[in-house]
């Protein structure tokens, strides 16, 4: 399928007016969307992302419209993934509740600058070489690996190497002031950490976007199909932050769902890269006759694994666990924090579920809270937290 350039300038304008319409109606005055707020903008997200894949089915056709869904599910799966280490990035900047969506927006907006970067230079790479498919499909076969590797404790520490150069270079405030990027200080104009967030996000998607890319390349070599792919898995995100905040932690298996996933689409590419082989040292130069895995194939294993890492994750024991024992800890660290929203309702509902999570843990059986580990700082935490709460009521 050609796309004329009509038709990508529609596509971009349809992308930025979304992007657009984000800022000015939801992100311009600092507030905490309500679950009610994220879940119907999530969907809706989701609903014109579906209505775009259905629009190509009809006038690209059934190869190309599955080739769409395929990356499209497997870019939102890698996009909630990423969204644990957005998660600690902005719980270890302690950004205020009511700007972090400003946050998540920027995020967005720069990983899709730059996957497109990554996109019209992994089409220009692939059209010129076709060993680049083997590349492509080793990276994956790698990243799958990570994927299963137990990951370091201080892995996603927000206090990296771009961010510690970032505060050396630049001049910045140690607090924030609102949503604003500039302050003054001691008669001074400084950055804020904000613009420090924003770097921190935007220097983590860049290395998102190595597998990311290869990924759905996998899928499709049609340029077209991997930008809106891309694009529309990409919108929404912040209003998914929102809504499943308080889920992420229950997705135990994700990751390995994810490598499985991963690990797939590398082989599909492998053999794609077999297929099409013209490097002298393998069989002579010549392409080797191997199977190739269709889209529908593809599309069928994205969704199945996915499917059976949610069921699997959601009903596990260990799972149930790890969600209210992760869950508790992170809400109860939010309610003593002073600086996390100066919204009394917001501390209510985060009160609230650690509460709701303390009365589950009681109720679980004994051998599964003893594996929790911490469990006497856990418990100091909610202490001081109810304390603090009752000193909130008594004033």
């Amino acid at each position: 399928m050609t796309v004329s350039p009509l038709i990508w300038a529609l596509t971009i304008a349809l992308i930025l007016a979304l992007l657009a319409f984000d800022y000015f109606f939801h992100i311009r005055k600092a507030h905490i969307p309500t679950l009610r707020e994220a879940a119907l903008w999530s969907g809706i997200y989701v609903g014109l992302a579906v209505l775009f894949g259905i629009a190509l089915l009809i006038f690209g056709g059934g190869e190309l419209g599955a080739e769409y869904f395929a990356g499209y599910v497997t870019e939102k799966a890698l996009s909630v993934d990423n969204l644990f280490v957005f998660l600690i990035l902005i719980a270890s900047f302690r950004v205020p509740r009511e700007d972090q969506q400003k946050v998540l927006l920027f995020g967005i907006v720069f990983s899709l600058i730059a996957r497109t970067g990554f996109i019209f230079l992994g089409a220009a790479l692939i059209n010129s070489f076709a060993w680049v498919f083997y590349l492509f499909g080793l990276i994956l076969l790698i990243t799958a690996g990570n994927l299963l590797k137990p990951e370091a404790e201080d892995e996603d520490d927000a206090d990296n190497f771009m961010i510690r150069l970032a505060r050396r270079v630049l001049r910045t405030s140690e607090h924030f002031d609102g949503d604003k990027l500039f302050t003054v200080q001691n008669g001074k104009r400084v950055l804020t950490p904000m613009l420090l967030v924003m770097v921190a996000l935007g220097g983590t998607d860049i290395l998102f976007a190595l597998d990311s890319i290869p990924a759905i390349f996998g899928l499709t070599q049609n340029v077209y199909v991997v930008f809106t792919a891309t694009a529309f898995s990409l919108m929404g995100l912040r209003q998914l932050y929102f809504l499943i905040d308080g889920l992420l932690d229950r997705l135990i298996y994700l990751s390995y769902g994810l490598a499985a996933i991963l690990a797939f689409i590398g082989a599909k590419l492998v053999l794609h890269a077999l297929h099409e082989n013209n490097l002298p040292f393998i069989n002579g130069g010549q392409p080797v006759p191997v199977l190739e895995i269709s889209t529908g194939l593809s599309l069928t294993v994205i969704l199945g694994v996915l499917a059976a890492t949610v069921i699997v994750s959601l009903l596990s024991p260990a799972g149930k666990v790890q969600a209210a024992v992760s869950g508790i800890r992170h809400h109860a660290t939010e309610y003593l924090d002073l600086t996390y929203t100066s919204d009394s309702g917001e501390r209510e509902r985060i009160y609230g579920l650690m509460i709701a999570e303390d009365e589950r843990i009681s109720a679980m059986p004994l051998k599964h809270r003893d594996r929790v580990k911490d469990i006497g700082q856990i418990r100091s935490l909610v202490a001081q937290a109810r304390t603090e709460h009752q000193k909130f009521l008594a004033q």
